[in-house]
């Protein structure tokens, strides 16, 4: 032993991996089957954007419009707790190409239903329509987006570190990303815009977390003279818990505020961050590190290059 070790994680390493491969399996399984629930971000629809001049009452706001027949109404926050979003369902009897005047149509009558239900001023701020076609596009880019952002950081982990660090990072940002989108087919939860940035902000915040460790990991190896690669990684992660236990809990404080206090707008983009954080909380410990040693890191692969002729330095 080369250190008292608080916790011996790389011992559970095998448990950990068929619990992650478990939630990976389910998460494809039901992306597979269930596929996501798009919002109307990336499906047709009609968007109205209202301004009321006092906090609005958006179970009233509901009421009145499940009372005049918009019952697939959805309405959310936006901006402030006088501005609201109303997303409508595409009417199909009006052709795509009259489908923005119709948006518009649309927005004034709900502007003037709601006036008139209420003793509040209500502006329209804007309806729009929102063609399937650009939903695809939507969808389309953002994909390639976290493609090639996965690529970029395998490369440059592969550059600062060593390939075997930037294959288990892009193994532990895959992974929580799957889990996400599995979490949000699993429950049909409405996948939109913000969900989309907030799985930009996971790859963010977990590669943040795996690249300290991956640091301690390299330095310990050059540090180090005994132990083997398990007992190296593990006096790595426990030498970096305590940091990566702050870092978590405080991230998380404020997106548990975000989720109870930030409204129907932001729901989404709140939990998506939520489980992306504890998922590569996770990660950064069992799947990047498990992977590392998978792949038999040893010493000579991050020991620092010696230059030619550098040992002849300081001879006569």
């Amino acid at each position: 032993m080369i250190i008292n070790r608080q916790i011996d994680f790389m011992g559970k390493r095998r448990i950990a991996a068929i619990g992650s491969g478990l939630l990976v399996i389910i998460s494809l399984l039901s992306l597979l089957i269930n596929q996501l629930q798009f919002g109307l971000d990336f499906t047709s629809g009609t968007s109205v954007r209202l301004s009321y001049d006092q906090t609005v009452d958006i179970p009233a706001v509901n009421e009145t419009l499940r009372d005049n027949g918009f019952n697939d109404a959805l309405v959310v926050s936006f901006g402030s707790d006088r501005d609201i979003r109303i997303i409508l369902p595409v009417a199909e009897e009006v052709a795509e190409a009259d489908q923005s005047a119709a948006a518009l149509r649309t927005g004034e009558e709900i502007a003037a239903l709601l006036q008139q239900s209420s003793n509040a001023q209500v502006q329209l701020l804007g309806s729009d329509y929102v063609s399937a076609k650009v939903g695809e596009e939507l969808a389309e880019q953002g994909g390639l987006g976290m493609l090639v952002a996965l690529g970029i950081i395998m490369i440059y982990i592969s550059v600062r570190f060593q390939y075997k660090f930037a294959v288990g990072a892009v193994a532990a940002l895959a992974h929580d990303v799957i889990i996400v989108l599995g979490v949000f087919s699993v429950f049909h939860l409405e996948f939109d815009l913000t969900v989309l940035a907030a799985l930009l902000a996971v790859i963010g915040y977990s590669l943040n977390d795996t690249i300290v460790v991956a640091d301690r990991i390299r330095e310990n190896f050059r540090r180090l003279r005994k132990g083997s690669p398990e007992e190296m990684v593990n006096v790595s992660l426990n030498q970096t818990l305590s940091r990566t236990l702050i870092t978590s809990f405080t991230t998380l404080l404020v997106l548990v505020t975000m989720l109870i206090f930030g409204g129907d707008s932001i729901r989404g983009f709140g939990l998506a961050l939520t489980i992306g954080v504890m998922v590569g909380t996770y990660s950064s410990i069992y799947v990047a590190s498990t992977t590392i040693l998978y792949m038999k890191v040893n010493r000579e692969d991050l020991m620092t290059p010696v230059k030619e002729g550098a040992e002849l330095d300081g001879m006569p």
